[in-house]
């Protein structure tokens, strides 16, 4: 039933776009195409179901990945957003996952069932959806969103316990609008850097409601925010703050979840960063999260199986950020970002990465991701390493 209701939504505002009466101002198109090759190496790590043990082994994967941002303004004081995400994946880890088609179609998500799954054959998935879906209303002081969109209340960089609507993984590079929520957002601004904001998403069952309220204003130097309300059986209470530290950035968010079920346990979340940029253009950031429901006892695997939530932003206890990265040249910008959570199988993770500018809205990016555990007798070693080459063309 939502799946219907949701297709009629997506026809009925592109007949919308049909209609408008002058084109050429009231509406634009933009988006990307890209191809990202994919290479996993597993040492000892990759699960081989037919003989029950964890064996060697190495996967090339590919992804085609094209996105519409659709924008119409209908008159002065409504606009409409409609952005389509169409995805193509193809390869041996698509062959060797059972149900990979099914998985992909579960993700990202929210009330509404806005996604098809276009083709589920043996090594091919085609899959597409429409992940922002929304009317805005703007006058004066007032903004009001109703659909599926983006209530970004985070402010730090890596991790954002504030951003209870739409949490999202530092791993997942490739989604850089991150999700949306089926959601109505109302917003009021009771100065220049000042508002007080009410979110709603839809829900059918108040146990996966989430409602609450933020307020923002600036005081010095810093831009703080508060916020407090209801998400999924848990009260929740919180605040952030972003601002100056003499030359250097400083952005911290917290967030307490106290559970309405007695039988499950509240948890606490806390983030600080700091980020300074050199006049030689070297940029440095630092971070540290404290996550009370983290284990401390998990292994490496849990960077990329754990369940995502603001509520559980990162599977360890701890974790430690650094990153640092360099304009080698006008088109070439290189860097480095790593995790490491001092837990019991001392996780790191590595990130290095690569981009270069090839031409006029084209980019190449390399990217690595690199896990890391220390084992008694060999100190760190490395069970799983991830490549990525990836060409993207703007339009």
């Amino acid at each position: 039933m939502r799946k219907r209701w949701a297709i009629t939504a997506v026809l009925l505002a592109f007949a919308l776009l049909g209609h408008s009466q002058d084109k050429s101002k009231n509406w634009s198109l933009s988006g990307y195409v890209k191809n990202m090759q994919t290479l996993l190496f597993f040492n000892d790590a990759y699960p081989d179901l037919q003989q029950g043990m964890l064996v060697d082994t190495f996967l090339q994967d590919n992804l085609i990945h094209n996105r519409l941002n659709f924008h119409w303004l209908l008159n002065d004081e409504l606009k409409l957003r409609a952005d389509l995400r169409t995805r193509v994946f193809y390869g041996d880890l698509v062959r060797a996952t059972p149900g990979y088609g099914k998985s992909i179609d579960n993700v990202n998500n929210d009330y509404f069932d806005l996604s098809l799954i276009l083709l589920n054959e043996n090594a091919w998935v085609v899959h597409t959806m429409i992940d922002r879906l929304y009317l805005e209303y703007f006058k004066g002081n007032w903004e009001v969103r109703l659909g599926r969109q983006r209530i970004n209340w985070g402010i730090s960089t890596v991790w954002n316990p504030n951003d209870i609507f739409n949490a999202f993984s530092f791993t997942d590079f490739d989604y850089e609008e991150r999700p949306g929520s089926d959601a109505l957002r109302v917003k009021y601004y009771t100065g220049f850097a000042s508002s007080v904001e009410l979110a709603v998403r839809m829900f059918d069952n108040f146990d996966e409601a989430t409602i609450a309220g933020m307020w923002k204003f600036n005081t010095g130097s810093y831009d703080i925010q508060v916020l407090g309300g209801y998400d999924r059986q848990n009260l929740v209470i919180g605040g952030g703050w972003a601002g100056n530290l003499d030359d250097a950035g400083l952005k911290g968010e917290l967030t307490y979840f106290l559970p309405l079920e007695k039988e499950k346990n509240d948890a606490f979340a806390a983030t600080v960063g700091i980020d300074y940029s050199f006049s030689n253009s070297l940029y440095i950031n630092t971070g540290y999260l404290f996550n009370s429901v983290g284990s401390t006892t998990a292994g490496v695997s849990n960077l990329f199986e754990f369940e995502l939530s603001a509520r559980n932003l990162y599977p360890y206890r701890h974790a430690v950020f650094a990153q640092v990265s360099y304009p080698f040249t006008p088109l070439l910008n290189g860097g480095a970002a790593f995790i490491y959570s001092p837990v019991e199988v001392h996780a790191l993770f590595a990130n290095p990465t690569l981009t270069l500018s090839v031409a006029e809205n084209w980019d190449l990016d390399f990217v690595g991701q690199v896990v890391f555990d220390k084992e008694q007798g060999k100190g760190f070693v490395s069970p799983l390493q991830a490549f990525f080459l990836r060409l993207k063309f703007s339009y």
